[in-house]
Formats: structure tokens, C-alpha cells, sequence
């Protein structure tokens, strides 16, 4: 008589991991390293001023006094994006028993709060954007941070070329010279490769001793115009890489991302989350970037 196996067995019971697995990446590094503010429009402005060049300051005994040239400061601005998800999920979705979380709605909003988060780092990093007004039938845009910097260094001939110390030296004493303070080398993982490799150039020795470990990163590079903590950003621009002083920007909120139930169409809910924000640059000058990175 053949055995009775479980191919025979009816009723079995399901064998599924109380996880849900996603390693989609959810850190938003330039996100994370800027303050907040508030502002009451759509388009926000603020001002930035410098001062004229040092130059020979000497007068004759008894001058007469003449008047200096004065120089206007100039206004800047950009303009606020909304930005929203929107997910309906049904009552029985809610009612029945799942795996990996308690209550859909709660882990669908949770979703929704980690893509928008991302979508909101490449607003301002990721894509270089002029700022769009808007008009009933054209969406607002903001100007990306790309946007907010002129201080640059190209990478070679125009076309796309690679990352060289010399370039980000380059860049670092241009930052110097405008007075900017930058202490974030922000770049594309690719790049990170290439920084790494700044330790075996110009005959730089790394000591291994008796270590098993062998550790071939860039933390933090120590140039003669300042400390650049290196951090790797997958949501840049891939031709960039960003000297960041994160005390001169600012995330922008008209609105602050808020959940709305929407009217309610028959057997589920209906949930928005909606924020209508911006990157604001306090001062052009400062900060830079390498384009044209390949």
C-alpha cells in the first residue's frame, strides 16, 4: 500500500516569514543634513550681499573725501512644489489577517512617506532644474540646488571626464577664495571608488601593519582649504559632485507634508499626502560643484 503523503493531504497549512523584505534604500542624505523653515507664498525671496575686493587703501594728508562706489545686493528666490501620493485601500484589505504588518492602510501609508521623501531629495539634487511659476494648466517646479550654485568647476574638456583630486582641490580653493566654508564632499557611489584611490596617489603609503583588515575608503579628506566629510548621495546628479557647507541650506515648507482622507467612493479608503516645499541657498556663491563628472 503506497504511503500517504503530504500530496495527498488537503488542508495544509501556508509557511510564510512574518517580514516583508525591501531593501529599497530610504536615506536621503542632502535631506538630512539641512534645517527646515517656514515661508507664506509660493514664491519665497531672500538677499545676499558682498563686499568689494580688497584693494590700496592710501590717502594724502588733508584728503578730500569723495564718495565709494555702492553695489546693490542682489534678491533671490525660487518657487514651491507640491508634491503627493495618493493610495486607496479597501475595508476588507484592513480586516483580514496578514503577514509582516498589523493594518495595511498603516504600512501603505509608510510607503508613501519614504517615496515621497525621496522624491523630494531628487527635487533638489537629483535633476538639474530651473524654477518653473506655474500657471492652471503647468505645475510649479523648483529651482534645484544646481540651480543655486556658481561657484563650478568643469571636469575636463566640456565632455564627460572623471573625478580628479585636482579638480575637487580646484574647487575646494574657488570656495576658499569666496569666503565659503564647505565640510561635505558629496558624490555619486561611483565616485567613491575614485576617492578611495586619492590615497595611493602621489606616492601616499597606507601602513597595514600586522591587520587582517584591509580598509580602502575616504571618510573624511583633509585638503589645505578645509575638511571635506565624504558622503555618497544615490539620488544626485550623476555628472556632479557637491562642496556643501549644509549651514547655508534650507528645506522650504508652505505646506508641511500632511495626510487627507479623501472623500469617501464606496468600500475602502481613499488617503493623500500632500506638502508643498522647496530648497532654498542663501548665498549663490557659496558652496560649489564639478560638472561634466562622467
Amino acid at each position: 500500500m503506497a504511503a500517504y503523503t503530504t500530496y495527498d493531504q488537503v488542508g495544509l497549512a501556508e509557511s510564510v516569514e512574518d517580514v516583508i523584505h525591501d531593501i529599497t534604500p530610504t536615506d536621503c542624505p542632502f535631506y538630512s543634513l539641512i534645517k527646515n523653515e517656514k515661508v507664506n507664498a509660493r514664491t519665497f525671496e531672500w538677499i545676499e550681499d558682498s563686499l568689494s575686493a580688497a584693494a590700496d587703501n592710501a590717502q594724502l594728508e588733508g584728503f578730500t573725501a569723495t564718495d565709494g562706489t555702492l553695489t546693490t545686493p542682489s534678491t533671490r528666490s525660487n518657487t514651491t512644489q507640491i508634491m503627493t501620493k495618493v493610495f486607496n485601500v479597501t475595508a476588507t484589505a484592513d480586516a483580514v489577517k496578514t503577514y509582516g504588518r498589523a493594518k495595511e492602510t498603516a504600512y501603505q501609508l509608510g510607503k508613501a512617506l519614504k517615496e515621497i521623501k525621496r522624491d523630494y531629495e531628487r527635487a533638489m539634487i537629483g535633476v538639474d532644474n530651473a524654477a518653473v511659476t506655474g500657471n492652471g494648466s503647468t505645475a510649479r517646479e523648483m529651482a534645484s540646488v544646481s540651480q543655486q550654485i556658481s561657484t563650478t568647476v568643469d571636469a575636463g574638456s566640456g565632455s564627460t571626464d572623471p573625478l580628479t583630486e585636482a579638480k575637487l582641490l580646484e574647487l575646494g580653493q574657488d570656495c576658499y577664495d569666496n569666503g565659503s566654508d564647505p565640510s561635505i564632499l558629496m558624490i555619486k557611489p561611483a565616485d567613491a571608488t575614485i576617492v578611495a584611490g586619492f590615497a595611493a596617489a602621489s606616492g601616499r603609503n597606507r601602513e597595514f601593519a600586522q591587520s587582517r583588515e584591509l580598509v580602502n575608503v575616504i571618510d573624511l579628506y583633509v585638503s589645505p582649504f578645509g575638511e571635506y566629510r565624504v558622503v555618497l548621495n544615490r539620488h544626485q546628479l550623476s555628472t556632479n559632485a557637491f562642496l556643501i557647507d549644509p549651514s547655508m541650506f534650507r528645506t522650504v515648507s508652505l505646506r508641511p507634508f500632511t495626510r487627507t482622507l479623501l472623500a469617501k467612493q464606496g468600500d475602502s479608503d481613499r488617503h493623500m499626502v500632500t506638502g508643498e516645499v522647496s530648497v532654498k541657498h542663501s548665498n549663490f556663491a557659496d558652496s560649489g560643484m564639478i560638472t561634466g563628472l562622467s
